[in-house]
């Protein structure tokens, strides 16, 4: 088990906001004393470093993930359902935690307080936070790789779209096929690109 500090700092990231496909999910983590170094802004950081600084995360720090599918996006929209993301993976790491949080840094200009109705904790917003504060950048990296893990498992069962490569989002090779075969189950119907392909 990891050593808490206290009070505890929960960090708080989403991955997967954007793509026409999967869902949007959220990590919550609180740095363990011995973590890893060259914690960053998972965009910024190579496919091979960030995939080691997960496993490192998730072996020396506590962590939770939150994850909306794209059919609860589609009734809620994709703000509310990023909000409720974050929302269940905050509860999911204070309830592994045993104990509430001090403070909880989120990514962004917004948190979910208003928002999601069972969010309940202060919280602050912190523009570029994924690159200022080191619980924040573990989160993000948490949540991108365990959503690029979802949308990988997902290709396979729907090998027309390149989701092993484009994760979901709206590339060349993403949209062609989606023109070709339509739109599976994982598409977010709400999506303007998505809503059009259905039509044609």
């Amino acid at each position: 088990m990891f050593m808490l500090s206290n009070p505890v700092t929960i960090g708080v990231d989403e991955a997967g906001r954007g793509p026409l496909a999967g869902p949007v999910v959220a990590a919550a983590v609180v740095l363990g004393a011995s973590c890893p170094k060259g914690l960053d802004d998972s965009k910024k950081l190579s496919a091979k470093r960030r995939a080691t600084l997960d496993e490192q995360i998730r072996a020396t720090c506590g962590w939770a993930v939150g994850v909306v599918e794209p059919e609860e996006i589609d009734r809620i929209n994709i703000l509310r359902a990023t909000m409720l993301a974050m929302t269940k993976a905050v509860a999911g790491l204070i309830e592994k935690l045993g104990t509430e949080p001090g403070a909880i840094l989120i990514d962004g200009n917004l948190t979910p307080h208003g928002r999601c109705d069972a969010w309940r904790w202060d919280a602050r917003a912190i523009v570029g936070g994924d690159a200022l504060e080191p619980c924040i950048s573990a989160a993000s990296i948490v949540a991108k790789e365990w959503r690029d893990r979802l949308m990988i498992a997902a290709a396979q069962q729907h090998p027309h779209y390149g989701w092993e490569r484009n994760k979901g989002y709206g590339s060349a090779e993403h949209m062609a096929a989606l023109r070709q075969h339509g739109p599976t189950p994982l598409h977010r119907q709400s999506f303007a690109p998505v809503a059009q392909a259905v039509l044609i």
